[in-house]
């Protein structure tokens, strides 16, 4: 079910924003709930880099990996 949020912009935001949706050929509403959308999955996933960076750390691989082992054992403090 949708939900109606009000948004307060001044008249720059708002021109800038219209100006967009209008180039992209949609709604205002549909446009600041993409971005907003987009930004979130930025802050959520790491990218490529940072994804090789982590995997070629051994010393984090291996803490992670043992306190899975740990966490399916039920071993150590959880809070």
């Amino acid at each position: 079910m949708t939900k109606t949020v009000t948004l307060r912009l001044n008249d720059k935001v708002y021109n800038r924003f219209k100006g967009l949706a209008e180039c992209d050929n949609r709604p205002l509403s549909n446009f600041i709930e993409t971005a907003a959308l987009r930004f979130l999955e930025e802050l959520e996933y790491v990218d490529e880099f940072e994804m090789k960076e982590i995997q070629n750390n051994k010393s984090l691989n291996s803490g992670i990996k043992k306190g899975l082992r740990d966490a399916k054992a039920k071993r150590g403090r959880f809070a």
